[in-house]
């Protein structure tokens, strides 16, 4: 049986949805766009020599994280995002499939 961890939903949003945009689908939209946005920074500063501009997207990241889990934080509390709890044999199976793959690289010393 899973759980969901959800907050109980505020506001009344439509049973049946018109191709209209409500607030839930401005601000899952402005999710969306700050996580698309932190997987390009996070590819581009792998990829940047210059400091100061390394430096600079670097700032750009670390606030756009926090836009998006503000975003992610309002939708939650609304009760318009929910997630599944993993059981602890879940987390258990899981854990011990990430730390196989410990074998699979090199020592570092």
């Amino acid at each position: 049986m899973s759980m969901e961890i959800a907050m109980p939903q505020t506001g009344q949003l439509p049973k049946v949805k018109g191709p209209e945009m409500n607030d839930r689908d401005f601000i899952n939209d402005i999710l969306s766009m700050e996580k698309y946005l932190t997987n390009g920074y996070n590819v581009g500063l792998a990829e940047m020599q210059n400091p100061k501009l390394h430096q600079d997207v670097q700032q750009l990241l670390i606030e756009t994280h926090n836009h998006q889990w503000g975003a992610f934080n309002l939708m939650f509390q609304k009760g318009w995002y929910k997630m599944k709890a993993a059981d602890s044999a879940e987390v258990s199976t899981t854990h011990q499939q990430f730390n196989n793959y410990k074998s699979q690289f090199p020592t570092f010393n």
